[in-house]
């Protein structure tokens, strides 16, 4: 708990941060970044969650090695980018709010004490406080005249709930399919392409998915979902690398698609 000065019904307090962070927020580069997983950040009324520290900083709490990726892509091609500062486990800023899993009370096996028995004004605390801001400055970012494209960075565990993924990189979508498939075949250079997934490790629906739907959809934007496997990224060197070649691929995809 704070020091006390957190309103009884407010989540929040004076010593968190904002839920976004925005990086270049007057880049006229045409493509705007989103990391919605980017931060494991715990408000401080919510203490731990009644995790351990192991916990908080696994693959459950947040997108290992996201932020560091899109914050390089974003330095590289001088474009914007939003960052989520809290943890996944707080409200999954890629979830409708009203899904099960938006506050899950067990992720990857791990049950989650805090999001047990969460009461209609608890979970709209995370919505009003969280969700919401951080997709409003979204929503302001792509609204700007020279957004003409969106990207969101991801990172994936190699295994997941006993299941093995074989791909490093993937890239989501529903509608538009051009944008991941030049995406793709730039990756090809970097990747052998059976390592190169479509719709891999993960398949979007309305139900367990906001930005495609919500964003690039809605948006009529060109868009994708990227997702790199964390054992990739997961130190500085790798998320160099890979922060390389998705600026090298992302500039492709602005000179074929978006001319």
């Amino acid at each position: 708990m704070n020091s006390g000065t957190t309103p009884q019904n407010s989540l929040l307090g004076p010593d968190d941060p904002t839920p976004y962070e925005v990086v270049n927020p007057n880049s006229a580069y045409p493509v705007v970044l989103v990391c919605e997983h980017a931060g494991r950040r715990i408000p401080e009324t919510l203490g731990r969650m009644g995790l351990t520290g192991d916990d908080l900083t696994a693959h459950i709490a947040w997108d290992i090695g996201a932020e560091a990726v899109a914050q390089k892509v974003a330095s590289q091609l001088g474009a914007t980018l939003v960052l989520q500062r809290y943890s996944r486990l707080v409200i999954d800023c890629n979830r409708p709010p009203e899904s099960e899993t938006a506050m899950p009370v067990v992720s990857d096996g791990v049950v989650v004490p805090a999001n047990q028995n969460l009461t209609p004004e608890q979970k709209r605390q995370r919505i009003d406080e969280i969700f919401t801001p951080y997709q409003t400055v979204v929503d302001e970012q792509l609204g700007k005249p020279a957004c003409n494209a969106v990207l969101s960075i991801h990172s994936f565990t190699r295994s997941m709930a006993g299941q093995h993924r074989p791909w490093d990189i993937g890239f989501l979508f529903r509608n538009d399919e051009t944008t991941s498939r030049t995406l793709a075949s730039a990756f090809e250079a970097f990747v052998p392409a059976e390592r190169i997934g479509l719709n891999e490790p993960y398949q979007i629906d309305d139900e367990s998915d906001w930005f495609v739907p919500r964003h690039g959809e809605a948006k009529n934007l060109p868009h994708s979902l990227i997702e790199i496997c964390n054992d990739q990224i997961a130190d500085g060197e790798g998320q160099s690398r890979w922060a390389e070649w998705l600026t090298q691929a992302i500039r492709i995809f602005v000179e074929k698609d978006l001319k």
